[in-house]
């Protein structure tokens, strides 16, 4: 009926027993060769602060300490659909987790084996890892993958706990169980009945990062209809029905195969379509392959510039210039451009490049 293909289903993964891990990998030649240098510019600068010479760098507030999250803004949907798949986790703590792990680097730990941002080996990506952003490829080395990965293994985890914590065989804070869990394994906190003192040391270092990252758990605030308590982005059509996701595909009518940079929403003829966040229109006009479009400019998130754009549509119900709400109707699904029936191709684009837009309309809980 329309350019889609049916979206693939990652598959499901069983929840077998981890093996007790997990220290932060050692440091890497950056910070053998840089740090030792920073830590000298650094004791400058706060023996100058001491003496008067520099108004001090260091917050008197520990509520300064909840600052903004300083990691690839890509990153904080999938953290949130990953945190999503259980009521215990928190986008805060895996991306704490994900911090004392790694430090967010993807580079190897030769000793370890540890590969990518999570820090899985390969004997742990086989239980636990999956194809999490659909591009056909599963990879520990993919952010997507490997924060949807961590979050499979501690829902799981959060789930043993949980039944362990019902039957009355341990005691504790649910997310301390699932986090001393994944650092010694579900065996050791049934033998303790609690957090075992072998998992306090991981256990302190991940809590003290949590703070970092509390924005995460927050709703943000742009509303408007359609919206997901903790998505980033409101529904421009509703309900959501996907004919074909984000990734590489062969077109169905011009037989290339490329990136499919947005995803494909089924919706009859003349569907309203929604602005999915509030904005200002930078674009509204008829195109070769796109049909009728629009493009929206939601300007920053985590300082990187968030757009998004709206395809195919039989209507323009928007112009240049035009500021809008999430809910705001910007036009009706149509069939305009290269498509082959009724539908709503729709593109994130973070900082000029196009992203996976699924997460940023899963609802997070």
């Amino acid at each position: 009926m329309n350019d889609e293909r049916p979206e693939e289903d990652p598959g499901q993964h069983g929840q077998q027993e981890p093996a007790p891990k997990r220290r932060r990998r050692g440091p890497g030649p950056f910070t053998l060769l840089v740090f030792p240098g920073l830590v000298t510019v650094t004791g400058v600068a706060a023996f100058l602060a001491l003496t008067g010479g520099l108004p001090t760098p260091w917050p008197e507030d520990t509520r300064a300490q909840e600052a903004a999250v300083d990691i690839d803004p890509s990153y904080i949907p999938w953290l949130r659909e990953a945190a999503s798949a259980c009521t215990v986790l928190e986008p805060s703590v895996l991306a704490a987790q994900i911090d004392q792990l790694s430090g967010w680097s993807d580079d190897t730990d030769e000793f370890s084996g540890q590969k990518g941002i999570a820090a899985f080996t390969d004997s742990e990506w086989r239980t636990w890892g999956g194809d999490g952003d659909g591009n056909g490829d599963s990879s520990p080395r993919d952010p997507a993958d490997a924060i949807m990965a961590l979050g499979r293994q501690d829902c799981a985890l959060a789930g043993k706990v949980t039944e362990l914590r019902t039957a009355g065989r341990i005691n504790g804070d649910l997310v301390d169980l699932t986090l001393a869990a994944y650092a010694e394994g579900t065996d050791a906190v049934t033998e303790a009945g609690r957090v075992p003192p072998t998992a306090a040391a991981y256990l302190a270092e991940v809590k003290a990062l949590v703070p970092r990252y509390r924005a995460l758990d927050r709703t943000d605030s742009a509303g408007g209809a359609g919206r997901a308590a903790g998505a980033l982005l409101a529904a421009p059509v509703s309900p959501l029905t996907i004919t074909s996701p984000y990734g590489s595909r062969e077109h169905p009518l011009t037989g290339v195969t490329k990136l499919h940079t947005g995803v494909d929403f089924a919706a009859p003829q003349g569907t309203a379509v929604a602005a999915a966040r509030p904005g200002r229109v930078v674009f509204a006009a008829p195109t070769t392959a796109y049909g009728n479009r629009v493009v929206i400019d939601h300007g920053t998130i985590e300082g990187k510039r968030l757009e998004t754009t709206y395809s195919h549509l039989s209507s323009l119900d928007a112009a240049v210039g035009q500021s809008v709400e999430a809910g705001t109707t910007i036009g009706r699904v149509g069939s305009t451009g290269l498509s082959t029936g009724p539908h709503l191709h729709f593109e994130v684009v973070l900082d000029g490049y196009y992203t996976d837009p699924r997460p940023w309309l899963v609802p997070a809980g």
